[in-house]
């Protein structure tokens, strides 16, 4: 399986990302710029957590205009997984690929610190390798990452069980204690906690890798070739 890193002016967590692919995965995956106009080679899409452009207007409001997200765009629609974490989950609100919004922390200052998720649905390609409401510890990181969307959204997230990860330990004020949800047709994951930084026991976690290997179990499954 192939996996493409995108990455922005601002990106910071692309080096954790491309690590957590290469190094723990043992998966094939390169760094994409912003201004790439073709993901057609790349299996799998990961939008790394940072400060795009500064997080200008809005964190991820200038990045959704890049060129390579309509590739990103092209690759949801053709079926493929797409991770957006932290800044890249902010950025796929922006671009409407995933419903509601990012506001500031509850106590207006920015956390740093582990934090422990439940797993509501393990039943997506990325979480199959969870056990359904397995307690994880993901670390978060970030100043804007209380989500928010109306109470008809809400209500449509959680009867098509698209409310993936919760906060056990809602640190940030999101609503429904919301931490990371996919799309409707669940390829697309957005998520604030990084699992890319909880990979390995040495980084006191490695809850994050099973996030990973789910995806790429779910890619092989699906690319069998019977002889």
């Amino acid at each position: 399986m192939k996996f493409a890193v995108i990455v922005f002016p601002g990106s910071n967590c692309d080096v954790d990302m491309f690590h957590a692919v290469k190094d723990e995965l043992g998966e094939n995956v390169d760094y994409v710029w912003h201004d790439a106009d073709d993901l057609s080679e790349y299996d799998g899409i990961l939008l790394p957590g940072g400060f795009s452009y500064g997080d200008y207007l809005r964190s991820g409001a200038i990045a959704h205009n890049s060129t390579v997200m309509n590739e990103v765009k092209k690759a949801a629609e053709a079926g493929k997984p797409i991770l957006g974490v932290c800044n890249g989950f902010q950025i796929l609100l922006e671009s409407g690929l995933l419903p509601g919004a990012m506001l500031r922390n509850k106590n207006l200052k920015f956390i740093c610190k582990p934090s422990v998720l439940q797993v509501e649905n393990n039943e997506t390609m990325f979480t199959s390798l969870y056990e359904q409401g397995e307690k994880v510890t993901v670390p978060v990181a970030h100043g804007e990452g209380n989500y928010y969307c109306d109470e008809e959204t809400l209500k449509q997230l959680k009867e098509n069980n698209q409310i993936v990860f919760t906060y056990s330990d809602n640190l940030n004020g999101s609503l429904s204690d919301i931490a990371g949800i996919t799309n409707k047709e669940g390829n697309v994951l957005g998520m604030m906690p990084h699992p890319e930084r909880a990979v390995d026991e040495l980084l006191g976690s490695a809850d994050g890798l099973k996030l990973f290997q789910s995806i790429v179990k779910h890619w092989r499954e699906s690319h069998v070739v019977n002889a």
